[in-house]
């Protein structure tokens, strides 16, 4: 069985370490703790690891967040896997740094990536793990928030979340959502 784990944020080196490529973070981290490396192929950048007898696909779109969509449908296609097992990793202002929280659906919430990717597939029916970025921002400097870098506290922090993420994902392609939604988001 496949599963496609995708990877939200934007390419290049201006981007490379903001809260809003947080989800390049997390794939990154378990392609690193998979040995396995990225290829840049057509719409981003995929890698494919095991987790016992399930493959993962992982995908960082090259099409930057805005136009996710289109990577995740090519890839879903071209890999004949179904919504069921899409998992979308992606930032979230909502909720406190560092909270994960994985949802087997649900809105966009202003997140520009899950809105194309929910208007290109034409469903929210897919699950997405939100790593929280915070939200501690004055009014009207949300971009500029969303695209700077963590804090040196806070990155201290990012290893054993990421580890973390890479449990949760596992898990994920493991027992389904449901099961890990239950394990995880009573932290």
């Amino acid at each position: 069985m496949k599963y496609l784990i995708v990877g939200l944020g934007n390419i290049g080196p201006d981007y490379e370490n903001t809260r809003h490529n947080i989800g390049f973070k997390i794939l990154d981290a378990l392609a690193k703790a998979s040995n396995v490396v990225f290829s840049d192929k057509r719409y981003g950048f995929v890698a494919e690891t095991r987790i016992k007898n399930k493959v993962m696909v992982l995908l960082k779109p090259s099409t930057f967040m805005n136009l996710s969509g289109n990577a995740v449908r090519y890839w879903l296609q071209k890999e004949n896997i179904p919504i069921k097992n899409l998992l979308v990793v992606v930032d979230d202002l909502a909720l406190p740094f560092a909270m994960l929280r994985l949802k087997a659906k649900g809105s966009d919430a202003g997140h520009n990536g899950l809105n194309h990717i929910q208007s290109t597939l034409g469903t929210q029916n897919y699950a997405r793990l939100r790593f929280g970025i915070g939200n501690n921002f004055p009014k009207g400097a949300q971009i500029n928030y969303v695209m700077s870098p963590f804090d040196p506290e806070e990155e201290e922090v990012i290893p054993a979340k990421l580890n973390e993420a890479i449990e949760i994902i596992q898990s994920f392609c493991l027992a389904g959502v449901n099961i890990t939604m239950n394990e995880y988001n009573k932290r």
